[in-house]
């Protein structure tokens, strides 16, 4: 868990009174670490995102797909994190230009994709995109829409109601750092019988979904067909981009989806539930595969 926490003195105070607790006076508290990220393409600034030091290379990946530029582990000859001297370029990003107290080593993830493979000058974002934002950057709404190189409406995987209810616990027990901290986002790859196959944390919900498809594609895995991506939070236009992208077919979350993320779900062929909560959930998109694992569940 080191470098995705760090302590910090507080002051505990108690209500009504607003008084201190007795004893107790300032004490030291966990926090969830947020640094930026660079992420270069063959020396040049991509994007600079703000994030949880941890899987870093995943993270940048998993950025890649979903901005469209990589598509299969072999769009990628190389990925390293700067360490010093160690990239051979000057540490700055494509904001400022300057390095600030943060953009040194451990920082900067640079990129190198094969041969006849480049970055179109529209995929670079031009500022520091928020822990809270993943499509900050954007100059225009066509931008948004990424064109998926997977067909969601082949993959007929059913998924039933039950397994899906026990996903926010089984996710809730993987977020070790959460357990510490209580600031994280978490997401979690799920196969359609339950089985946890990965989990990452995260300050942004976009960037611990970004560490789960880098993990995929740095794994070999995509398009992660028959597979059930969770998130800690809502499900945001930008999530569900994400798991199209990656070919997931069913995207659950414990709070409400936007209007764009379920429109942008229907037209992909992609299973979107939301408020899964206890043994309640509202599906919103593509319902066929959720009524298909009821149907299965009850004639065993």
């Amino acid at each position: 868990m080191a470098g995705r926490t760090t302590r910090r003195r507080v002051l505990r105070i108690t209500v009504p009174g607003g008084q201190r607790e007795p004893g107790s006076g300032e004490r030291a508290d966990l926090l969830a670490a947020e640094e930026p990220l660079g992420i270069r393409v063959g020396g040049q600034a991509l994007a600079m995102t703000m994030r949880t030091p941890g899987d870093d290379l995943d993270l940048a990946a998993g950025f890649l797909v979903s901005e469209g530029i990589v598509r299969a582990p072999g769009d990628i000859t190389q990925m390293i994190i700067c360490t010093g001297e160690r990239c051979g370029h000057s540490i700055s990003n494509g904001a400022s230009g300057t390095a600030g107290p943060h953009e040194g080593a451990g920082n900067i993830a640079d990129v190198t994709l094969r041969p006849g493979l480049a970055v179109a000058p529209e995929q670079r974002r031009a500022f520091l995109t928020s822990s809270a934002c993943g499509v900050c950057g954007k100059a225009s709404i066509e931008e948004l829409a990424v064109t998926a190189p997977w067909d969601l409406s082949a993959d007929s995987v059913p998924v039933s109601p039950a397994v899906l209810a026990g996903l926010p616990d089984a996710l809730r027990a993987a977020q070790r750092v959460f357990d510490a901290t209580g600031g994280l986002h978490a997401a979690g790859l799920f196969t359609a019988g339950g089985e946890l196959l990965a989990v990452r944390e995260d300050v942004g919900r976009h960037n611990a979904v970004d560490k789960i498809v880098g993990w995929a594609l740095r794994s070999g895995r995509l398009p992660l067909s028959g597979c059930v991506l969770m998130v800690s939070g809502r499900a945001s236009f930008e999530l569900v981009q994400k798991a199209v992208l990656a070919g997931i077919p069913v995207l659950a979350a414990v709070s409400a989806p936007s209007s764009l993320a379920a429109d942008l779900a229907e037209q992909s062929g992609l299973t979107l539930v939301g408020f899964l909560r206890g043994q309640s959930m509202n599906v919103y998109s593509v319902p066929e595969r959720v009524l298909a694992g009821a149907a299965d569940l009850a004639g065993r």
